[in-house]
């Protein structure tokens, strides 16, 4: 057996539905952190009004910009033909963006920004994850 008969074989797939939920829980998930550490760094300085300015900011984000990623990721997701790999949940260029925000989000907690500052950015991010991921739920609850 070659090594590309290997991958085929032995290649973790997942289920449309089963992408769409894992898709679902990995915005929620990495959202509600992003969330709660946002409030976090904005309540230690007591300027707990900049979770509303970081909430409606999300909320723009996520209308705007992160439900058209997420209902391009949900044509991608049901049109797979057969059980694809569940690493396959998120596009290449999409998984390059997560490393992005990623290493984006540690680099914007060792700066010299307020606390505050950086709060109301992962309040925003986390938030419009949260919001978007909606969409993505809604689609595997139909397909399930």
């Amino acid at each position: 057996m070659d090594f590309k008969e290997f991958l085929v074989r032995y290649k973790p797939a997942a289920s449309n539905s089963t992408h769409l939920m894992l898709a679902g829980l990995i915005w929620s998930v990495v959202g509600f952190f992003l969330l709660i550490n946002g409030y976090l760094l904005i309540s230690m300085a007591k300027t707990d009004w900049l979770v509303l300015l970081g909430l409606a900011i999300g909320t723009a984000k996520g209308l705007t910009v992160l439900d058209k990623v997420a209902r391009k990721n949900i044509r991608r997701i049901n049109g797979f033909q057969q059980k694809a790999c569940i690493g396959s949940v998120y596009s290449y260029k999409t998984w390059l963006l997560v490393i992005l925000m990623i290493v984006t989000g540690r680099i914007l907690r060792h700066t010299v920004l307020p606390g505050e500052v950086v709060g109301v950015v992962y309040v925003a991010v986390g938030w419009g994850l949260m919001l978007s991921s909606r969409l993505m739920w809604l689609e595997w609850r139909k397909g399930s």
